[in-house]
C-alpha cells in the first residue's frame, strides 16, 4: 500500500517573518450560527466611523445632506393648557327711579302740557287740572296745587314755563316730605312684630318675602308667620321664601285661625330670642267685615302677650289702582290702625299720583315702594327720587 508523501514543514525564517506581520487577539466566544473555522487571528483594524461604514455603499460621504435640526419628542399626552380665566362679569346698573317712573302717565302728561310752549293762562291751568286727575293725585290735592299756581300766574311769578314747572315741582315734594319715614326697628323690643295688611294681589306675600330677606341681610334674627290661612298658595310663597333665605316660617293648615298662628309664632319668637316677626294676614276684599274682625282679633290675641304688639301694622297697596287704594287704606286703617304704606308696582303702567293722594288724605308713613320684581327693587321711599322720576326738572329733558 503507498504511503503519502511526507509533508513538508515551512520555512523557520518564514514562520517568523508571518508572526512580525500578523498580531494575535486572544478569540471573542463565536457568535450562535458562526463556523469554526474562522480564522480569528485578524489585521488590526485603523479607527473608523461608525455611521459611514453604515451608510449605503453607493452614496459618497462627501455628498450626504445635512442632517436635520434634532426636534425634542412631543410627550405621549400633552399637558392641558390652564383655561383662561374667566372674565370678570360687568355688573349691571340698577335702573333709576328716573328710567321706571318717566313714562308714568303723570310724567307723560306733564311733558305734553308743556312741550307746546303754551302760553301761562288758565287754559293751561285747566289742562293741569285734568292731567293731574288723570293720574290719581286726587281731588284736594289737585285743587290745592292748581290754586297755587293760578295765584303765582296772577302775581307774574313766572318768567316762562320751566319757572312754572319749577315751582308745581316744589310743591309736590312738599306734598309728600312728610311722610318720608324710612321703616326703624327697635332693637330693645324683641322681637319687633310688623303685621302685614292688605286685600289679594297687591303683592302683600311677596313683599314680607323681600322684607324678611332685607332685614335677615342686615343681620337681624327674622321669623315669618303665615296667618293667611284662607289661602293654601300664601302659606306655600311664604314657605319658599323662607327656605330661600333660611328663615323660620311658623304655619298651619289651611283653614287654621289666623290669630292662633300668629300668637304662636309670637310665643316661638320670644324664646328664641329673634328680634324680628313679620306676620302675614288674611286679603280677602277690604269691604267684607269678617276680614275686619279678624283683624282685630290678632291685635287683641297679641296683647296678651304683648301689650305694645304689634309695633307696625304695614299695609301693602297696589299703585295701580289709583283712588280704589285710598279707599282700601281708609278701612284698613280704621280696623287695625295701619302705621305706615307699602305702594308696589310703582313702575310699568302706574299712574304715580296715587303716592301724592294718599300723603295729603292720611299723612301716613310711606315706608317702601315697588320699583319692579326683583329683591332690590322694593327700596326706601324717596321723595327727591320719586319726583325727579315723575317729573323733568326742566323741559328740555
Amino acid at each position: 500500500m503507498p504511503r503519502d508523501p511526507p509533508r513538508r514543514l515551512p520555512d523557520r525564517h518564514a514562520m517568523l517573518g508571518f508572526f512580525r506581520k500578523k498580531k494575535t487577539v486572544e478569540p471573542a466566544a463565536p457568535a450562535a450560527g458562526d463556523s469554526p473555522s474562522v480564522d480569528t487571528t485578524i489585521e488590526t483594524p485603523p479607527q473608523v466611523d461608525v455611521a459611514a461604514e453604515n451608510a449605503p455603499a453607493a452614496m459618497d460621504a462627501a455628498n450626504l445632506p445635512a442632517a436635520p435640526a434634532p426636534v425634542a419628542a412631543a410627550p405621549a399626552v400633552a399637558a392641558a393648557a390652564p383655561p383662561p380665566a374667566p372674565a370678570a362679569p360687568v355688573a349691571r346698573a340698577k335702573p333709576s327711579w328716573r328710567e321706571r317712573l318717566s313714562n308714568s302717565s303723570l310724567g307723560l302728561g306733564i311733558r305734553a302740557l308743556f312741550s307746546g310752549n303754551k302760553p301761562l293762562d288758565e287754559d293751561l291751568l285747566e289742562e293741569l287740572e285734568t292731567v293731574l286727575l288723570t293720574a290719581d293725585v286726587g281731588v284736594a290735592a289737585t285743587n290745592e296745587l292748581v290754586d297755587a299756581l293760578r295765584r303765582g300766574i296772577k302775581a307774574r311769578s313766572y318768567a316762562d314755563s320751566n319757572a312754572l314747572l319749577a315751582d308745581l315741582r316744589t310743591r309736590l315734594r312738599a306734598l309728600i316730605d312728610p311722610v318720608a319715614r324710612p321703616l326703624a326697628i327697635d332693637p330693645s323690643v324683641q322681637p319687633f312684630v310688623i303685621l302685614v295688611v292688605g286685600v289679594n294681589g297687591v303683592g302683600k306675600t311677596t313683599t314680607i318675602g323681600k322684607l324678611a330677606r332685607r332685614y335677615h341681610e342686615q343681620g337681624l334674627a327674622v321669623t315669618l308667620a303665615a296667618g293667611d290661612t284662607f289661602r293654601a298658595a300664601a302659606v306655600a310663597q311664604l314657605q319658599t321664601w323662607g327656605e330661600r333665605t333660611g328663615i323660620a316660617v311658623y304655619a298651619q293648615g289651611q283653614g287654621a285661625d289666623s290669630a292662633s298662628v300668629i300668637f304662636d309664632a309670637l310665643q316661638s319668637s320670644r324664646s328664641r330670642g329673634a328680634q324680628l316677626l313679620i306676620a302675614d294676614t288674611a286679603g280677602r276684599l277690604h269691604t267684607q267685615s269678617g276680614l275686619m274682625d279678624e283683624l282685630a282679633k290678632i291685635r287683641r290675641v297679641m296683647a296678651k302677650l304683648d301689650g305694645n304688639a304689634p309695633h307696625e301694622v304695614l299695609q301693602v297697596i297696589d299703585g295701580t289702582t289709583g283712588q280704589n287704594a285710598v279707599n282700601q287704606v281708609r278701612q284698613f286703617h280704621q280696623a287695625a290702625g295701619v302705621t305706615g304704606l307699602v305702594v308696589t308696582k310703582l313702575d310699568g303702567s302706574a299712574k304715580g299720583g296715587v303716592v301724592f293722594a294718599l300723603a295729603r288724605e292720611f299723612g301716613l308713613p310711606i315706608r317702601f315702594v315697588g320699583l319692579g320684581e326683583g329683591v332690590e327693587d322694593l327700596q326706601v321711599f324717596d321723595p327727591d327720587a320719586f319726583i325727579d322720576g315723575l317729573l323733568p326738572d326742566s323741559l328740555g329733558r
